[in-house]
């Protein structure tokens, strides 16, 4: 049965938990250095109405100005210290999330685009990380340092008038609380509106970045430049609402400093009268009112972008779905388990190094957004060396039952097995299977590097080996740079065919025991097809072959061919059984180009 989600485990609270001493020396560190703030304002208030008196002596004022210096001192001393200690715990808590995030998006690679849209997952790796990392910095520390301030602003007015405590709690409480909840609210839905425009716009600028040629080709470029620009418009639009809101609000919180200054004069020029403090304190009690109440301004104004980080964290919750537990798993307090589960891994490879037979026993798989089953009731039994191809319609489950053979989905029911060990084990089925697609991806580095790409620490020597066995030899002697010669972005400088060939030597230097070809001749001409096919039968004999294809060229040299339809097997046979016993599988051979045959 398939494994159930492991991804209960939060983005945001297991981090906090584990640099919670971190945060909290940060947020100390932030108060302390608002209270410094505070502090050098007061003490100026008073340094300077004690000069305006013009005291016989220097030394009357002596003491405010070493403070004085002290504290504006100790200010940007402390903040650098605070901004070090959480910057520190952000950037470390961001570094776990990124492998936290790559060990659930890699085993999905092997779907990844049928599961991700390619701006979701451009925002899902750049932004909605970073904005992880602003909700510990932007939102939690000042959030806290603010909270420390109010509650040690509050007690020590408190021994000072109760009454008037009790005033400033409320007055301080709305800014800190309640303004901004205010002005959430009356945001919230344009904020989501602009999240979603400019997810949209994401979307459809990587797919225009991706069929650039076609949109050229059939003169659409005018028509999406139009699309694209009234989108951009209307989230600019959104985007200007939404920060005329922001500066409303600014506006008005600071009025509600002024308002608590105010207050604040009014209550120590009361004090002054009642002779309970020197007329030189008012300036005092007036000028630390500003660093404070503006402290409150600025933890409320990070709340109202929380919706944004909510948003980041549902999207990476949601990446985490249908991941294995192994690739699921958080990282925090489980470096023991990691350690034992790569011990386990390693010997599942090293027995596996051989292959053995591939055995389907009743694999039936349904997608949870369908509830239909597009792999039923599936048993298949390949030995090691067998060659098996998999035909069928689009959606006929092909597809499916390739990502089950290798491991990337479990079934949910039956086992799919290697010499009698489950392929689902969340990452030892990459020691078993190599893979050729129809669009290997060539990175713009030398060709050496790219055919590494197989075995990372392969020599020279190995690399000319592999390429000289798939019929690359002579065309890279004679280039410039012969194998450092550089790829160009995704392998231009070489044809379809050719980049074929480099990926199928990737494959011999892996030298896995199972390989799986999905459709890797699509879109090559009929000549390039038929020499294509000839290396793949040549030089990976002694492989299980698992054969993705739409046509029947080449079927001679399968073992088995297995046509689906409806995610059950319609047919299967050899070729010649086949050929013999049905006249369906005749008509679709004799329309497939016969001729081509090898």
């Amino acid at each position: 049965m398939r494994a159930t989600d492991n991804s209960s485990q939060g983005w945001f609270l297991p981090y906090l938990k584990h640099y919670f001493w971190a945060f909290l020396a940060a947020a100390l560190l932030g108060a302390l250095s608002i209270g410094c703030a505070g502090a050098l304002l007061f003490t100026s208030g008073h340094l300077i109405t004690r000069s305006a008196l013009k005291p016989e002596n220097i030394l009357m004022v002596y003491v405010p100005i070493v403070l004085v210096r002290t504290f504006g001192f100790s200010k940007a001393v402390i903040q650098y210290l605070e901004r070090l200690v959480g910057h520190d715990a952000a950037l470390r808590l961001v570094s776990r999330m990124r492998v936290r995030l790559y060990r659930a998006v890699e085993p999905q690679a092997l779907m990844i685009r049928s599961k991700f849209r390619t701006g979701d997952l451009l925002g899902l790796l750049a932004e909605d990380i970073e904005q992880l990392q602003n909700i510990y910095l932007k939102l939690v520390l000042p959030a806290l340092s603010a909270l420390l301030i109010y509650a040690a602003g509050i007690l020590a007015l408190g021994w000072m008038d109760g009454t008037f405590a009790l005033l400033m709690a409320l007055y301080g409480g709305f800014l800190l609380f309640i303004a901004p909840a205010i002005s959430l609210g009356t945001s919230l839905a344009k904020r989501r509106t602009f999240k979603q425009e400019r997810s949209k716009a994401y979307q459809e600028l990587t797919d225009a970045l991706f069929g650039m040629s076609d949109l050229v080709l059939s003169g659409r470029t005018g028509h999406f430049l139009s699309t694209f620009t009234q989108r951009h418009k209307r989230a600019a639009m959104v985007e200007n609402s939404l920060r005329r809101n922001e500066w409303r609000s600014h506006w008005i919180a600071q009025c509600l400093v002024g308002g608590g200054i105010v207050i604040m004069t009014v209550w120590a020029g009361g004090l002054v009268a009642q002779n309970r403090i020197e007329a030189t304190w008012l300036a005092s009690f007036a000028l630390v009112t500003f660093p404070l109440l503006d402290a409150f301004v600025r933890a409320g104004e990070a709340v109202v972008h929380a919706p944004e980080y909510q948003d980041s964290l549902r999207r990476l919750k949601d990446s985490e779905k249908d991941t294995s537990a192994l690739a699921a798993r958080s990282d925090a307090g489980q470096a023991a388990d990691d350690a034992a589960d790569t011990k386990e891994e390693q010997a599942t490879a090293q027995r596996l190094s051989h292959g053995g037979d591939l055995l389907l026993n009743n694999v039936s798989y349904c997608y949870a957004a369908t509830q239909e089953w597009s792999v039923r009731n599936i048993s298949l039994h390949v030995p090691q060396g067998g060659k098996v191809a998999l035909l069928g319609r689009s959606g006929a489950g092909k597809s499916t039952l390739l990502n089950l053979i290798q491991g990337a989905l479990q079934p949910d029911e039956g086992s799919v097995t290697v010499a009698g060990v489950p392929v689902f084990t969340g990452g030892a089925y990459s020691s078993l299977f190599a893979v050729l697609n129809q669009q290997p991806y060539l990175f713009d580095t030398t060709v050496a590097n790219n055919i590494r790409l197989g075995r990372p620490d392969a020599s020279l020597d190995e690399v000319r080996a592999v390429t000289e066995q798939v019929g690359l030899g002579a065309l890279i002697d004679s280039l410039p740079e012969g194998y450092d010669t550089r790829m160009q972005e995704t392998g231009l400088r070489f044809s379809g065919g050719e980049r074929q060939r480099i990926a199928l030597a990737r494959i011999l230097l892996q030298n896995h025991p199972i390989v799986l070809l999905d459709e890797p001749t699509v879109g090559l001409d009929p000549l390039t097809e038929h020499e294509l096919m000839q290396t793949m039968f040549r030089v990976l004999k002694g492989k299980t072959l698992i054969w993705i294809t739409h046509h029947l060229t080449g079927m001679k040299h399968m073992d088995e061919v297995i046509f689906m339809e409806q995610g059950t097997i319609s047919m299967r046979g050899s070729h010649d059984e086949l050929w013999r016993d049905h006249a369906r599988y005749r008509n679709l051979y004799k329309l497939d180009h016969p001729g081509l045959e090898i």
